[in-house]
């Protein structure tokens, strides 16, 4: 490794662990010069490097400061060739995300929420994708801490998303909530996944039976409305927008959270996937799908603390 090399890796790793805080400003090129025992050409190749990355920002000749999103930036610089393994719940918008990330986020299969979680605990994934009420009335993080106690337990918030019933056009049974399901038939989601909880425990807070609902089971929020599209069911619980992309009515029933929990050690290889989540064109691309909001997306919230 050259010397501008590891003069880059010193000084990303103690912005990426905070000890350089955003908007901080680093020390003249001469004295850093001096503190690496090297030449300024050298510091000033390795400053190059670090404002190429996105990790810091050089207002004139003598001024540079932490960028804002300076440690995410820091740790895709540090650790950008390593891959993030991502299981749980299927969702349009993180498929979109996940396109423009090529090779940095590799999805080991939409196991369901609870799939998710277990696949994080056993080690064959990094983080999962998951959207689970917890009693206490707070989303995801309850089961984050539970399942991954000692591990250091962390969310990266994606977005919140409206859920609801997807009818053919003009609603035609007129359904409103989970209580008007009783008699029709209705596509679920597998067992495991966040949506079938959902539907469950609309159904019950409406004194149905979830099991004497009858209709198929589906894969993902597109199979879903494609049932409803093709007439195969009457409706069937999902995201917003693929009732747009299949030219469906929606009836909104809840707006939840929707998160990848991992452990703390994960958060190095998922920094590609939290920088993609705080770039406003990525933002626009989900605000554009329909019932999505991003102002959250890419905030990091450590559990443990």
């Amino acid at each position: 490794m050259t010397r501008y090399r590891e003069i880059c890796t010193e000084l990303a790793g103690r912005i990426g662990a905070g000890d350089l805080a955003e908007g901080a400003e680093l020390p003249a090129v001469r004295e850093l010069a001096h503190r690496f025992g090297t030449t300024a050409s050298t510091i000033g190749r390795a400053v190059r490097a670090l404002a190429d990355a996105g990790v810091i920002v050089t207002a004139d000749r003598r001024r540079t400061r932490v960028a804002p999103g300076g440690a995410v930036a820091a740790r895709r610089f540090l650790h950008g060739e390593r891959v993030f393994r991502l299981a749980g719940s299927d969702d349009p918008a993180l498929d979109v995300v996940l396109r423009g990330l090529g090779r940095a986020v590799r999805s080991i299969g939409t196991e369901g929420s609870f799939g998710g979680l277990q696949a994080v605990r056993q080690g064959r994934a990094d983080g999962a994708a998951v959207h689970l009420l917890h009693h206490n009335g707070r989303y995801n993080a309850p089961f984050a801490r539970g399942l991954l106690h000692g591990l250091r337990p962390h969310l990266i918030h994606l977005w919140r998303r409206e859920q609801g019933l997807l009818v053919p056009p003009g609603n035609p049974r007129d359904l409103a909530s989970a209580a008007d399901l009783a008699g029709l038939r209705v596509a679920k989601r597998r067992f495991g996944t966040g949506t079938r909880v959902l539907l469950d425990r609309l159904l019950r807070e409406a004194g149905l039976d979830p099991d004497a609902l009858a209709g198929p089971e589906t894969g993902s929020h597109l199979e879903t409305a494609l049932s409803v599209a093709s007439g195969v069911v009457d409706t069937g619980l999902a995201v917003r927008s693929v009732a747009r992309d299949l030219d469906l009515g929606f009836v909104p029933l809840v707006s939840e959270e929707y998160d990848v929990v991992l452990p703390g050690a994960a958060l190095d290889a998922a920094a590609a996937l939290v920088a993609a989540l705080l770039d406003p064109a990525t933002r626009a691309a989900v605000t554009a799908l329909g019932g999505y909001d991003t102002s959250e997306a890419g905030k990091v919230e450590d559990l443990d603390t």
